[in-house]
């Protein structure tokens, strides 16, 4: 228990941490015109890790309650830990192919927190973390539902508006839609794979404690199945023969 106690601790320290990171990016960001308050929580980094942040606090106060995780946070937690670390993965190409195209790119550390140093710490807190339960593999579809509607939206306003978030996303900036088109996909790919991971990990190493079978339960499960019918007949059947002597 007093594992669990330190990790709910710990869960409200990331979700410190993440506000904080997630403060001074956009007080980082005022300074540059293409990342103007109204375009701060366009970025699917930003919108991934707010609900992170929420969710830790909500998963931290029931570490400080319960035993272990119900199974509709492990749920919550597999499908925000997806987008986030997919996110992670997703900037870490793009900076790399700002290098590779010339591209001048600032990282403030925030970035770094975001991006870096939160997915690792979560994937750790997923695989050790004391009172987690398997995934359903339910989880994996459900997890591509948000970027493929972030997406959809993204490229609409970006029509509108004449900015995108992210350079592939913008027809103007890569070779044409074929390549926009697979990017996505690949990204897709990305996030499917990530899912598939974690949930593949929870069910190798679930961190809850396994139920312990309540015998009074298992007895009643059993005469539901037909398992007690047959003492029962017999104890009537005998009931019967003793009657029958008696008689005679």
């Amino acid at each position: 228990m007093l594992s669990r106690t330190m990790f709910g601790w710990s869960r409200l320290l990331t979700a410190t941490v993440c506000i904080v990171a997630l403060v001074h990016r956009m007080i980082w960001g005022m300074g540059s015109q293409t990342l103007a308050s109204q375009n701060f929580f366009a970025y699917l980094t930003i919108q991934s890790n707010t609900a992170f942040a929420v969710l830790a606090i909500i998963a931290g106060v029931v570490a400080l309650r319960t035993a272990e995780d119900p199974p509709w946070l492990t749920t919550a937690r597999a499908l925000v830990l997806s987008w986030t670390i997919t996110a992670g993965l997703a900037f870490a190409l793009i900076v790399w192919q700002a290098g590779v195209r010339g591209i001048p790119i600032t990282v403030p550390w925030s970035d770094v927190v975001l991006h870096f140093v939160l997915p690792a710490w979560t994937i750790v807190a997923w695989v050790i973390g004391p009172g987690r339960r398997a995934a359903s593999w339910r989880v994996v579809p459900f997890v591509l539902l948000y970027p493929v509607l972030w997406g959809v939206f993204t490229i609409w306003r970006g029509g509108l508006i004449g900015w995108y978030p992210y350079y592939f996303l913008d027809i103007r900036q890569v070779s044409g839609i074929f390549e926009m088109a697979l990017t996505c996909a690949i990204a897709l790919a990305i996030f499917a794979t990530v899912a598939s991971a974690l949930v593949a990990l929870s069910r190798l190493h679930p961190t809850a404690a396994p139920a312990v079978p309540d015998p009074v339960r298992s007895s009643a499960s059993v005469a539901r199945r037909g398992g007690a019918a047959r003492p029962v007949g017999g104890t009537r059947t005998a009931q019967a023969s003793s009657d029958a002597a008696g008689a005679k």
